[in-house]
């Protein structure tokens, strides 16, 4: 079995973001549980109900890890059986629609990028200047739209061929993860 990945058998390599590339992971739940617990903290008061956070674990990893932003506030949404107008990408982070929520997890992922930076994995980055030097083509591939910030917050950026990111979702209506359409857009560039 071979366990090198080498140009003999591959052109392009592409790499997921949050969790392979950054430490980002741990921010987007952190920012997640944050706007929804203010979001649900204030939605038991107003309707006299009992006060039920956003789980890290499960509701992070069920309903929105590596979702496209504005899917991930509707499946948890739709997991506590709340519904709200979709209003749209545009909605003001204080406007209570799916587009506002979505606004406002961006907003908190942002402040924190610009405030403390995001760290990368050493042994990714090695990679990454492995694979460069060896003349692969490479993409990253996210359905996050900090993917320019977090590149460059981690020094990154001017590393990849080809960045598939959460606004070429929106853009070209692709289907996020866990479907390959991002992916696939990703290697048939690359292979362009």
């Amino acid at each position: 079995m071979q366990n090198t990945i080498t140009r003999d058998h591959y052109d392009a390599v592409l790499l997921d973001l949050d969790g392979v590339i950054t430490d980002t992971a741990k921010l987007h739940a952190a920012c997640w549980k944050e706007m929804f617990d203010d979001f649900l903290h204030k939605r038991a008061v107003e309707k006299g109900e009992a006060f039920c956070p956003f789980d890290l674990h499960n509701d992070y990893r069920l309903h929105v890890d590596g979702k496209p932003r504005f899917d991930g506030v509707r499946d948890f949404l739709r997991s506590r059986g709340i519904e709200l107008p979709e209003g749209s990408p545009d909605d003001s982070p204080e406007i209570q629609t799916v587009g506002g929520l979505g606004n406002r997890k961006n907003a908190l992922v942002n402040k924190i990028i610009a405030e403390q930076g995001v760290e990368s994995y050493e042994g990714s980055v090695r990679l990454i200047h492995q694979f460069r030097h060896q003349g692969f083509k490479i993409a990253v591939v996210t359905s996050s739209q900090n993917c320019e910030a977090v590149l460059k917050a981690a020094k990154l950026d001017g590393n990849f061929d080809v960045q598939i990111d959460g606004n070429e979702i929106e853009a070209k209506q692709l289907a996020g993860k866990p479907a390959p359409d991002t992916f696939l857009m990703a290697a048939k560039i690359l292979g362009g």
